[in-house]
């Protein structure tokens, strides 16, 4: 990946939802929401506080996350699109 995020920033590739409903019908790629869950590809050092000292991440590269629908930044490196988005704009890890 010829890619590195900054302070707390994270490189999120997302997952894809299901192609049905619960009850069994097929949504079509026209009525799809974009995903709110994501794995993160990579991830900044942390921010620095006011004694310039580095607040470790939460996460780390191959986390399962969720995220706010408008979160992030779209981007594509590699061929793959992506978001970028600051570590608070995660609302937490899937386990």
């Amino acid at each position: 990946m010829a890619f590195t995020p900054l302070h707390d920033r994270v490189l999120v590739e997302r997952v894809e939802s299901d192609e049905k409903t619960a009850g069994g019908l097929i949504i079509p790629d026209t009525a799809k929401e974009k995903p709110s869950e994501g794995l993160v590809v990579a991830a900044g050092e942390g921010a620095k506080d006011e004694n310039g000292d580095r607040i470790a991440m939460d996460v780390k590269a191959g986390d399962k996350i969720l995220f706010g629908k408008w979160s992030g930044t779209e981007v594509t490196v590699d061929g793959k699109e992506l978001l970028i988005m600051k570590e608070s704009d995660i609302l937490g890890i899937i386990s």
